[in-house]
């Protein structure tokens, strides 16, 4: 599991949340630069992006993902859900705020898609 976020407390969050599941998380990253060096170390199984990073919007990225076949998650207060929603159809959206129970679901959900 992959998190891409720059904010240490969401980052904290997201990793209790994605152990509570059963999950590891593989990387978290605070930047594009550093998700595409975590992409090319290791395919993850599944993706939690914030849109807005210090060196720019996630997209690359997630587009880059996308094409692997990556199941994605935004988690973002600052973006378009129905522009994300058309860019990417199979992605899951959970605005920030998002509650646990949200969150849980959409990963639910992202990694059910795998199988």
């Amino acid at each position: 599991m992959l998190i891409v976020e720059d904010e240490l407390f969401v980052v904290l969050d997201l990793e209790d949340l994605i152990a509570a599941e059963g999950f590891a998380v593989s990387a978290h990253c605070g930047t594009v630069a550093a998700t595409f060096r975590a992409i090319e170390r290791q395919r993850p199984v599944c993706a939690i992006l914030d849109v807005r990073l210090p060196d720019g919007e996630v997209f690359p990225a997630a587009d880059r993902m996308q094409e692997l076949g990556v199941p994605l998650i935004f988690h973002s207060g600052h973006a378009n859900e129905e522009a994300l929603r058309a860019r990417y159809p199979e992605a899951q959206v959970c605005p920030k705020p998002s509650s646990p129970s949200q969150l849980r679901s959409a990963l639910q959900r992202a990694i059910a898609s795998t199988s």
